[in-house]
């Protein structure tokens, strides 16, 4: 698919970066792992072809907090990047500190503000002022399943709750570690997402986005931690500290049945040759189907010398081409920020999550996501983390963890 776009800002802003000496973008991300650096990839070749460097700040880290703390030092000392790849609330907390640039030339140029969903306009502007680029629409409530392994264990994807523990303890007993996780804090955020809105999308939103101290305290969210006690008994006992895409190859290799996390893991599956439906199947978190739980990545624009404004601004207007748009996300795993764009070059869970997001828009059951930064701010988020995670390794008992999680979350308000 070619989908090409008028001859806009784009060709104006070519112009403009050509002139500039040396035209250049540094950017500061956290896609470090393999499928994430190929989709990454994607624009740097297309950014460099058209005459501007690419300068690249890696930061590893999957839940972007180590990035994070990196750019406040670079901040602080006045050297900001041209752009950052960001998440959700830590947008607007920049974009409210006075140090994001303006797109809004761009943005009018192109009609961003057609073809982006409302929802994810939240976080791409303040003030009504466009801040940043939405480069995908990743939803958290996968679940990934390494197929000879289902059909090992019966062969028929979780529905339900009930059906997940009965395919993990048939690949208990067939011999392999039935849950690949990686024991760090905000993968186990990712985990609890989708176990609190398995137990339904009013309860999810009551406790995660409204915070409600009933709802966080309550009996549903007492069984919400058991069900964190009996997916931990499903873990291998080396899971502390490893990191998520290790635990994709797990799955990949058959090392593992299934992996509870975000659609860049697609991306690894992409990336080893997999194909959905014969080597790996995508189903929603049992109990989850209908609703959809986002984060968009986005580039947020700092506000930079004016020398290098028109290659930032060139860089906003690649991230935002429909052909860019395809060509990443279908490497990366997620789908186009943009509703304009056809599945047609989709694969198999590349169409489901289009069809997903699309349906969870229309019926009010999509929510962001706690864990990726969209459904609470940073404060909230990481006191839900501490508390999910000191209950994962031991240190509450359930009805204990929800006292917990409602304390943690009133005094971080």
């Amino acid at each position: 698919m070619k989908l090409k776009l008028a001859l806009s800002m784009t060709t104006a802003l070519a112009l403009a970066a050509s002139a500039v000496s040396a035209a250049e973008v540094e950017v500061l991300h956290w896609w470090t792992s393999g499928g994430e650096a190929a989709a990454l990839n994607v624009l740097k070749e297309d950014l460099e072809s058209k005459g501007v460097t690419w300068k690249d700040m890696p930061v590893a880290g999957g839940s972007g907090v180590e990035a994070m703390t990196v750019l406040r030092a670079r901040v602080t000392s006045g050297n900001p990047p041209t752009a950052v790849q960001m998440l959700g609330f830590d947008i607007k907390d920049w974009a409210a500190e006075g140090f994001l640039g303006d797109l809004g030339d761009v943005a009018e140029a192109e009609g961003w503000s057609e073809v982006v969903p409302p929802a994810l306009q939240e976080f791409s502007k303040f003030d009504g002022k466009w801040i940043a680029a939405p480069v995908n629409v990743h939803s958290t409530n996968w679940m990934w399943i390494n197929k000879a392994a289902l059909d090992a264990a019966g062969g028929k994807a979780p529905e339900t709750w009930e059906e997940l523990i009965a395919v993990l303890d048939a690949m208990k007993a067939n011999g392999i570690i039935p849950l690949a996780h990686g024991g760090q804090a905000w993968q186990d955020g990712t985990v609890f997402d989708s176990v609190v809105l398995g137990l339904g999308d009013d309860f999810y939103k009551a406790a995660i986005i409204d915070q409600d101290p009933d709802a966080l305290s309550g009996e549903k969210m007492v069984e919400a931690f058991k069900r964190m006690e009996v997916l931990r008994g499903y873990f291998d006992e080396n899971f502390s500290g490893r990191d998520w895409n290790l635990a994709s190859a797990m799955v990949i290799n058959g090392e593992a049945g299934m992996q509870a996390m975000g659609d860049w893991a697609k991306g690894e599956f992409v990336k080893a040759k997999q194909v959905p439906g014969e080597d790996f199947v995508c189903i929603r978190f049992p109990g989850t189907q209908g609703s959809v739980l986002f984060n968009s990545d986005q580039f947020a624009m700092f506000d930079v010398s004016e020398e290098q404004v028109a290659a930032q601004k060139m860089m906003a207007s690649a991230v935002m081409n429909p052909d860019f748009q395809v060509a990443f996300n279908l490497v990366k795993g997620s789908v186009p920020a943009r509703t304009d764009i056809p599945d047609t070059e989709f694969d198999a869970c590349g169409k489901k999550g289009m069809a997903d997001l699309a349906e969870a828009a229309a019926n009010g059951t999509l929510q962001g996501s706690m864990a990726h930064g969209h459904g609470a701010s940073s404060n909230i988020k990481s006191a839900i983390f501490d508390v999910v995670t000191a209950h994962l390794n031991g240190e509450y008992g359930a009805e204990e963890a929800a006292e917990e999680l409602a304390a943690a979350v009133e005094a971080a308000k």
